[in-house]
Parts: C-alpha cells; structure tokens; sequence
C-alpha cells in the first residue's frame, strides 16, 4: 500500500516561497551505474504481472532481484525465495562484521494490485517511459522503490563499504490481499534492530514547479478493523408489519454510530507533526488549531476545526464509518435479517475489542449483534521516535534533499510495517520517493512516478543504510 502523505493546503508552495528553509537543491552525486540499474530493473518488474490469482508472476519478479544481487557478489544461499500458496516471498542477506549485532531490515513487496489493460491509457504491464516519467503498474506501488532500494543496496557493495550490522533486504508477495507472507516474513526476522519500510512515507512535489516541498517518515499506521453488525427478525407479511423491523432497528444502531465522535488523542509523534506541520499551514485558522490540538487535545475549540477539515479529522484519533448494508429477501416480505459493515481506522495504542465494545455500547440496541470480521490485520503501537533513526533520516534526506522539511507522520492505511511492530521489531515508513498528489495513481488508473527520484534516492539510501549499519 503507497504512503499516506501529509495533506497539506495545496498553497504550501505560496507559504513557502522565499522560505530560506527552502534552498536551491545541490545536485545529487552522481552514482551512473545505480542510476542505470534502478530503471532497468524497475522495467523488468514492471512488466511482470504480480497480480493475486492464475497466471501471478511474482516469483518470477523476485527471480529478476536475486538475480541482480548473486550478480552483484551475494552467494546464491544467501537469497532466498520461498513459495508459498500462489506467490511466494524473498530475503536476502548481506552478513555484517559483527554476528552479535541485531540486523537491518529493508522491507517492501513486490505483489501490485489488479489491472484491466482495457481501462488504461497504456498496457499496465509494459513499462513506458514519457516525458521523465515511468508508466505501468507497480510505478509507484512499488515497483520503482524496491528497484532503486536494490540498486542502491548493490551500489554500496560495489563501493567496497562492509557493514558491520547485517542488513537484510525482503520483499513480501500479498501485501495488496492476505498479507499472510508479511506476518510469515516479520516472524522469521523478530530479531531484527529495526526495519525501513520503504512502503511507507515518501515527499510531495509542487503542482506547478514539481519541486520537492517536504518529505515524511511514517512512524506508526492506524489499525484496519472490520465490525459487522447484524439483526435478526422472524419476518413475515408485509401486510401486517410488526413492532420489530431488522431494518429499522439496525438503522437506529447507524444513525447512533454515525454521529458518535471518538475521543481525540495524540501520541508523541502525531504531536510533533502537529507542532511542525503549523509552521507550514496557510490557512492561519487551521494552523492555530494544529497548534492549540498539539498544546491541548482537549481544546474544543481547536478539536471542531480539525474535525471539520477531512484532511486532518483522521489524525486527531479513531474514526468508524459504516460502509456496507444490506437488508432484507422480498420486496413484499418483512425482513428476516439486517446487516452494515462499519470501518473502522483505530488510533495506535487501542484494541479492536474496545472499539467495538464502545460502539455497541454506542448503538444501544439489544438486538444488534456485533462481530468482529477484520481479515489480515492486527492492532500495533507506534514505533518509538528512536533517535539513532531520525538522526539517520535527516542526515540521508539532508544529503538528498538539502532544505526540504521533514515531518514525522502517521499513516492511515495498513503496511507489512503492521506485522514487525506486532512482533515488537520498530518500523519506520521511509521511501525517498516524491510525487505530486494529483500524479499519485497508486491502486488507480495509469499509475506513474518521476525519473527524478533516482539519483538524489540513491543518495539516500546509501546515506541512511550507511548510517544504521555502521
């Protein structure tokens, strides 16, 4: 699943003009070879169908990176592909000087969802490259990243640099479905130090200039929760209606829950995004409430203008919304039977079982039956703002993106970030990759991403991998 970034006003750019915080870019050292590999192998991803069901191609697409790191001086025992169901996953190895220190993970996946050739401009899974920008699925979603995190991973080997922490590459081969190699995955590396989950953060361009405004880390994602609530009725005639309607009851229990409102919270790191995310706010009235939310999470008054704003009432706490009903079997019969779908995006730190408890105590209605009927996914805590982290990301960010903000962030959506945290491994979403928010196609139509994320990207990482292997 792409990165969640931080949606600010899309006049930031305004805001920050002449802003010294914004300074001209020096450009990236160049690393030709990386460069080159990174689009290649993005290429050759590309073109292969990792799609869930008959025909799925993704061991053939793990196949294409072992081959490049045996070429590149890994032994062949230490890249690993293992089938499982109809995909299958990888996890290479690069052993560090020092066996009694904890391992580095890179943590991706190379599964993409569905595309209908018929739906597209282009052939999804034919590579195109156009005016600076690469076309097909998996460009963004994320094809490219593990391309230049593999590229780059080579690139510091070729250097003849020699870590002294193992660092562990992995592609998992569900993450869009069951995410079940995920889980299999973060179990076989619970030992790990810590993990970047190159799934997860990246930086938005500016619509007019496709300037690099400012990039974001992801620390922590809301927990996915599915709650069905279900009714019951004997039925009967619709000619002699009953007191007791499956329909009616069930709409009492919605209409309750869609007016309910969580309790707004913060943790350390949504408040620091808060505190940061202000300077840059144009809108003055919003960026007080960012400010006084940040100050005080009970600030009513600062509580209703986020809440009001779909941009931020995700990041104030939990949300539920229904998504789905369905009622009744006859037009002319009264229903047996009601049932709705409520989603739910929990806030780090809460179960699912007390989210759902709060929302039947919530629908008061005794014959509302609430189950839970989530699938692939497991409540976690935030990773904690390490410091040996956030110092390397802004060394690395520093060194490719010089001036750009950095802002810490949550993500509302699910990651393979989910399974390591479940396992107490920290995780930390941190693709160096920027996009305008109108050219983010993941999941979508013509899914795409700029060519001139490659050279300060592999900058990047072999800054960051550099720094937390050492």
């Amino acid at each position: 699943m792409r990165r969640t970034t931080l949606v600010l006003a899309t006049t930031i750019a305004c805001a920050l003009a002449g802003s010294p915080l914004i300074a001209k870019p020096a450009k990236p050292k160049s690393h030709p070879e990386a460069e080159a590999q990174t689009l290649e192998l993005s290429k050759q991803l590309i073109a292969l169908r990792t799609v869930n069901g008959p025909g799925n191609q993704t061991d053939q697409a793990l196949g294409v990176v072992k081959g490049a790191l045996v070429a590149a001086g890994w032994k062949d025992s230490e890249v690993e592909i293992v089938p499982f169901k109809q995909t299958a996953y990888l996890i290479a190895t690069w052993p560090g000087s020092d066996p009694s220190l904890k391992p580095l993970v890179i943590s991706g996946h190379m599964d993409v969802v569905e595309a209908k050739p018929s739906d597209w401009t282009r052939d999804p899974f034919t590579p195109v490259v156009e005016d600076g920008i690469l076309y097909g699925r998996g460009a963004s979603d994320m094809k490219f990243d593990a391309a230049m995190a593999t590229s780059a991973l080579i690139e510091l080997r070729r250097s003849g640099y020699k870590p002294k922490r193992t660092i562990i590459i992995q592609f998992s081969g569900d993450e869009e479905t069951t995410m079940e190699t995920g889980a299999i995955i973060a179990e076989r590396l619970k030992g790990a130090e810590l993990v970047i989950n190159i799934d997860g953060g990246g930086g938005t361009y500016d619509e007019a200039t496709a300037k690099p405004l400012y990039w974001t880390w992801q620390g922590a994602e809301k927990t996915y929760s599915d709650f069905q609530i279900e009714v019951t009725n004997p039925g009967g005639h619709s000619s002699a209606p009953r007191q007791e309607n499956a329909i009616t009851e069930l709409s009492v229990a919605l209409e309750r829950i869609g007016t309910y409102h969580f309790k707004p919270e913060l943790s350390p790191l949504t408040k620091a995004y808060f505190e940061k995310a202000a300077q840059f706010e144009p809108d003055a009235k919003l960026a007080a409430a960012m400010r006084a939310f940040a100050a005080n999470p009970e600030d009513e008054a600062a509580i209703a203008v986020l809440r009001a704003n779909p941009a931020y009432v995700g990041k104030i706490g939990t949300t539920c919304v229904a998504t789905m009903v369905n009622g009744g079997h006859a037009l002319n019969a009264l229903p047996q039977r009601a049932t709705a779908n409520i989603n739910c995006r929990i806030f780090p730190g809460h179960k699912p079982a007390d989210i759902m408890a709060e929302l039947q105590s919530v629908a008061n209605v005794p014959q509302a039956k609430f189950t839970d009927v989530t699938e692939g996914s497991v409540a976690t805590d935030a990773s904690p703002m390490r410091p040996d982290f956030t110092g390397a990301v802004n060394k690395a960010m520093s060194a490719a993106y010089p001036g750009v903000p950095v802002f810490p962030s949550q993500a509302s959506g699910a990651s393979d970030s989910m399974w390591y945290r479940h396992v107490g491994v920290p995780s930390y979403g941190a693709s160096p990759t920027f996009s305008k928010d109108s050219e983010d196609f993941s999941h979508g139509l013509n899914e795409r991403v700029r060519l001139s994320n490659i050279a300060p990207g592999i900058n990047y990482y072999l800054v960051l991998l550099t720094e937390l292997s050492k």
